[in-house]
């Protein structure tokens, strides 16, 4: 079993690093997923017979990788899941761009997700089933790599949509690194889709407390140098 990177836990949640290329939860793959990973680890560190209760309250996609919050409570879920419902669980990111993007904007599209080729599209607002999505990104910084121009951005991310932040960037003309999906024309097959979960904040479902979890990808392996980002697969893979 992989080791575990645990940020917090207490009696009723337990907040996690999710590293790229492992899922969330168990898939068609049958590769170890952060569910199980977690469920062993409450198990052995608590000695608990049977089946150990955790509840997947939001996801992160295969390839990315940053902050995860489970329930270990059923009293926990719901509530985290009604914080969601509710727009107050807040969740951030950071990702390395192609392209050279400054400052910091707001985009708002309407989303249509396929379900047979599990891709979301930006569509008018008059299209059955269309959802709006809602982002804003704050440029961090700007920089080359092997000879590209690429940008360091911050996301807030205001709704949860399919693939919302691979969509919404791809369609303003900066597909994230290495995403095939949304961006096959520039990027190439093998390179780690360069997004991280970096920020979380919620209400605490029992107790009257705020908590706030922050991550950074270049936190996770030792960095020669603190003035370049150096490798950018490298640093993605944690």
């Amino acid at each position: 079993m992989n080791k575990l990177h645990i940020v917090y836990e207490d009696n009723h949640i337990i907040v996690v690093i999710k590293p790229c290329n492992i899922p969330v939860q168990a898939d068609k793959s049958g590769d170890i997923d952060m569910l199980t990973m977690v469920k062993l680890y409450i198990k052995d560190k608590y000695n608990k017979p049977g089946e150990v209760y955790l509840g997947l309250v939001h996801r992160l996609d295969r390839m990315v990788g940053g902050l995860v919050v489970f329930a270990k409570t059923s009293k926990a879920a719901s509530r985290l899941s009604e914080y969601i419902r509710n727009r107050e669980f807040k969740k951030k990111y950071m990702a390395v761009v192609n392209g050279t993007i400054s400052g910091s904007s707001e985009l708002k599209d309407f989303l249509i997700k396929d379900e047979r080729i599990n891709m979301s599209r930006v569509v008018t607002s008059n299209v059955n089933g269309s959802k709006e999505a809602i982002l804003v990104y704050n440029t961090i910084s700007n920089f080359k790599y092997n000879n590209k121009d690429y940008s360091l951005v911050n996301i807030d991310l205001k709704t949860g949509r399919h693939h919302q932040i691979r969509v919404q960037l791809a369609n303003a003309g900066y597909p994230l690194y290495g995403d095939i999906k949304y961006g096959q024309k520039i990027n190439k097959v093998g390179q780690n889709l360069a997004l991280w979960a970096c920020y979380l904040s919620f209400y605490h479902p029992t107790k009257d407390e705020y908590l706030e979890f922050n991550s950074n990808p270049m936190d996770m392996i030792k960095l020669e140098n603190n003035n370049k980002l150096y490798d950018i697969d490298k640093i993605w893979m944690v």
